[in-house]
């Protein structure tokens, strides 16, 4: 088929305003146009779809002629039929659309519209792209596509000698069929015969004929004014030109189609991937990639292979909480706590000026046995542990992900990524290239890029601010509420009241606190993401992998801060700077900076933790079912409005929801900061691997059922990795080693326990004739001198627990009558050299052990760098060879003629 060379523009009235998203000045324009586009014409010539009844057979992927294939549906609302019909304005946007239309059609593209059966005021545009269409612009694109059957690709696995096992667990290959390897190399229309064509309808399958008809909407012009031209499916959607523009589903997906040359991949994704009963199943990754594109395709394979590495993760941390709980009997220092006799007769200082009383320790006792389950050796064991895992994880994914760009032939991935529009548009400053020595036009100048880029800091910057003060406006409410919470809360423990085991006034906090937090980092994540949108499309990068890597970073800056600065105040700031009974330290000069149990604050850190992380889970996948599911459900009450009327299948996907572009990063950006939850805080709740597992399974089905059933089908994109994510997680992995050792030393009270047994225990500091634990409670509690407050008309309020001299603080200080008193003792310096010396140890073992595993694990698998190079081979002998036969031939043609011509000449002469 011949394409056309006659473009339609409209000349639109200077008066006319509008957005200039998708403008682009005329002489850049025609960089990035093909030649095959042809001229500019003035002139309203206007060429329309041809509109055709609906032929009544619902599950069609065709015209009405049953021939020519759906590639693409664009969606519009009739403005004729509109009930509120301005005239002026839907004149405008009818003229825009149809000069559109008429350009896709001299484009070389086909349509057909039909009108909708459920609402009259609705016009479905199918489109449909001819193979002279697709061969052009698959070359232009550079996507490869099959030469030869391809007989290399073996897939050879550990688990080969437990086949019966694994059988279990595999998609079953009789109803999803393995797909067959090809060699490939980049379409050129002029070696045609080079390329494995049995059939021209199935070379091109549905998923590259829906990216090369979104390639040509994406650049089509329909609008020129003032020498600017208006163009893309984009902008005509975000306009209202459009309702909608996608790409079909080939089926429902309860039920396969009737029509019986449909190959029902969404029916086979959603009952082999999406549905509940296939929940301990391997995803079907080769089906996901064909069907939704690599972009796709990665993303799952990325997730699944990380839910695989929490097994590991997620059994040794309920390893090591079974060693905790098992290890509760032996937990000396709880027992001690517990005590009637040793905690039930320490009374401890008020933890505030006014209405705070004097306490016994033991009602810090059910608290003191949870805490037994954490801190405990296993934890020490269990954050060394993951030290090494998240760098068996990154460097085993990068493995997996060279295979997967093997097996998906995204090697040698050729992209020529086009600008953006909202940059081009924006382009009017001329410049010369310093290599080229030739003018091309940027958005804006060195000095106006600074300017941009000072802009954009300085928002992230506030914003990180105002994250800052609504963690300091916690810190606020934890000091004024605890006041009220120790006047409230019952002070003694009699035994009969189960809630005061449990309820102490630093637990109420800790409790009601996370609440809130996690409430407000809900808040701000909300208003943040479109804040960040905002910034970004000023920021104006210039490609779309550009701009998502610049958002990727603004986003992840202001989760990190928002999702993690209140587990960071909790594990390295709450109770490390209280002073002690007579000189505390006050925040903002009037608050009273709060304190650590006696236990310390990591069962704080840990109920931090799971609020956070459990509520964040819990919250995100209601979302992702709930709302795609109601707005649906509501979409079609309002269709139907009681009817009981049957939709062809373009009408049924366009009442689903529509998958935005940054619909897979946010998906990301879920699971990164779960696995900064994993891996930074880790050794505070060893159970957070076994949480985030569950939840990963879960998360895997609920976005293959959403994707399936509940939104429209997304354009199918190439992707080579999983872009700006890996450097992120390398990040977090070599953070999470720092955090983990300083929650260990400062957070925990393993260290003081440790410097106790072995130093503070026996002599010379210790009366003890053998190491034990002991008397561990009674060392790290401090003496004060209730006549040395420096309010001294302070008086105990609560008279039942008796007039008391002295009382009790957790800190490391010299008793009242010494001549240092109130001052750091001897133990004090001990731990702190300790925790020291155990940070630099276990940070340097750590980062040995992990590059080490980083430099003995290479990226790329020997066997898989074996057969990209077979595979190159083999395509260039191919390649070469089919050159060599060409030529041949056209040399022998060349010679039969030469010979001829001399026959031809030298016969007169002889006759």
């Amino acid at each position: 088929m011949q394409m056309m060379t006659r473009d339609v523009l409209l000349e639109m009235e200077l008066e006319e305003e509008d957005d200039d998203d998708g403008d682009i000045v005329l002489e850049n324009l025609e960089q990035t146009i093909v030649s095959g586009f042809g001229s500019l014409e003035s002139q309203q010539d206007f060429r329309t779809p041809e509109f055709e009844e609906f032929n009544g057979k619902l599950d069609s992927l065709f015209f009405n002629d049953g021939q020519r294939r759906i590639d693409f549906v664009l969606v519009y609302e009739d403005e004729s039929r509109k009930e509120t019909n301005k005239k002026g304005s839907n004149e405008k946007q009818r003229r825009k659309r149809r000069a559109y239309e008429s350009n896709l059609i001299c484009d070389g593209l086909q349509l057909e519209a039909t009108r909708s059966l459920l609402d009259d005021k609705l016009v479905f545009v199918k489109v449909h792209a001819p193979w002279e269409v697709l061969c052009t612009y698959a070359e232009i694109m550079h996507i490869k596509l099959p030469l030869k059957p391809n007989d290399l690709k073996t897939r050879s696995s550990a688990f080969d000698n437990f086949s019966w096992f694994t059988k279990v667990l595999q998609v079953d290959e009789s109803i999803i069929k393995p797909e067959q390897e090809f060699f490939t190399a980049p379409f050129e229309k002029n070696r045609m015969n080079d390329f494995y064509i049995q059939d021209r309808d199935t070379f091109f399958n549905p998923a590259t004929r829906s990216r090369i008809v979104h390639f040509i909407l994406s650049r089509i012009k329909y609008q020129v004014r003032d020498n600017v031209k208006k163009f893309g499916i984009n902008k005509l959607v975000s306009s209202g030109i459009y309702k909608a523009a996608f790409p079909l589903h080939d089926c429902n997906f309860s039920s396969p189609s009737e029509d019986l040359s449909c190959p029902n991949e969404r029916y086979l994704l959603y009952r082999e991937w999406a549905h509940p009963r296939s929940i301990y199943k391997k995803q079907p990754l080769d089906l996901i990639r064909k069907y939704y594109g690599e972009k796709i395709g990665i993303y799952f394979a990325w997730l699944g292979y990380y839910t695989q590495m929490l097994l590991l993760a997620a059994a040794v941390g309920v390893a090591c909480f079974l060693y905790g709980y098992f290890n509760q009997n032996n937990c000396t220092w709880s027992k001690e706590v517990c005590d009637p006799d040793i905690g039930g007769k320490i009374i401890m200082c008020p933890q505030c000026d006014k209405l705070c009383p004097f306490w016994k320790l033991n009602i810090t006792c059910e608290s003191s046995k949870k805490l037994c389950l954490f801190d405990s050796f296993g934890t020490l064991v269990f954050a060394v542990f993951m030290g090494v895992w998240v760098t068996l994880f990154l460097e085993f994914w990068k493995r997996r992900q060279a295979e997967l760009e093997y097996e998906w032939d995204t090697v040698e991935l050729q992209q020529e990524e086009q600008a953006r529009p909202e940059y081009e548009a924006r382009c009017t400053h001329v410049v010369i290239n310093e290599i080229t020595q030739e003018e091309e036009r940027i958005p804006f100048t060195t000095w106006g890029k600074c300017i941009r880029i000072t802009l954009c800091a300085s928002a992230v910057f506030f914003w990180i601010l105002l994250i800052i003060a609504s963690v300091i406006g916690i810190i606020v409410y934890r000091l004024s509420v605890f006041i009220v919470f120790s006047a409230k809360l019952p002070k003694n423990l009699n035994g009969t009241d189960p809630i005061q085991k449990y309820l102490t006034p630093q637990m109420a906090t800790s409790i009601t606190a996370s609440l809130i937090s996690f409430i407000i980092i809900m808040i701000l994540n909300t208003i943040y993401e479109k804040v960040a949108i905002m910034i970004t499309n000023f920021e104006l990068p210039r490609t779309q992998t550009d701009y998502e890597n610049s958002l990727t970073m603004k986003m992840f800056l202001f989760q990190f801060v928002n999702y993690y600065s209140s587990c960071f105040y909790i594990a390295f700031f709450k109770g490390k700077f209280v002073g002690y009974p007579g000189d505390p330290v006050y925040w903002l000069g009037k608050y009273r900076n709060e304190e650590c149990d006696p236990g310390g604050c990591l069962l704080e850190l840990t109920t931090q933790l799971i609020i956070i992380m459990g509520g964040k889970a819990i919250w995100n996948n209601i979302q992702e079912v709930l709302l795609p599911w109601v707005m649906n459900l509501i979409g079609r009450c309002h269709t139907v409005s009681g009817a009981e009327k049957k939709a062809p299948r373009w009408e049924q996907d366009y009442h689903l929801q529509p998958m935005g572009r940054l619909g897979l990063f946010y998906e990301y950006l879920e699971m990164i900061i779960q696995f900064g939850f994993v891996t930074l805080f880790v050794a505070s709740f060893p159970l957070a691997p076994l949480l985030a597992l569950v939840n990963n399974i879960l998360e895997i089905r609920v976005d293959a059922w959403k994707l399936t059933t509940q939104y429209r089908r997304m354009v199918p994109e190439k992707a080579q990795d999983i872009g700006a994510w890996q450097p992120i997680m390398q990040g977090i992995a070599i953070l999470a080693v720092v955090t983990n050792a300083m929650i260990i030393a400062f957070t925990s009270d393993m260290i003081p326990r440790l410097v106790y047994y072995w130093s503070f225990s026996v002599l010379p500091y210790g009366d003890h004739p053998h190491y034990t634990m002991k008397g561990y409670i009674n060392n790290t509690l401090s003496y004060f001198n209730v006549a040395d407050f420096k309010s001294k008309s302070k008086e105990n309020p609560y008279t039942e627990l008796g007039d008391y001299t002295t009382c009790r603080y957790r800190d490391f200080r010299y008793p009242p009558g010494h001549p240092q008193e109130y001052k750091h003792n001897i133990y004090y310096w001990h731990v702190i050299a300790a925790k020291l010396a155990f940070i630099i140890v276990m940070e340097h073992i750590i980062y040995s052990v992990k590059f080490f595993i980083s430099y003995a694990i290479p990226d790329v698998s020997k066997s898989t760098k074996s057969k990209i190079r077979r595979e190159k081979y083999l395509t260039q002998k191919l390649l070469h060879e089919n050159h060599l036969k060409d030529m041949t031939k056209n040399m022998g043609v060349i010679a039969e003629r030469m010979i001829a011509v001399v026959d031809n000449n030298i016969r007169p002469k002889s006759d």
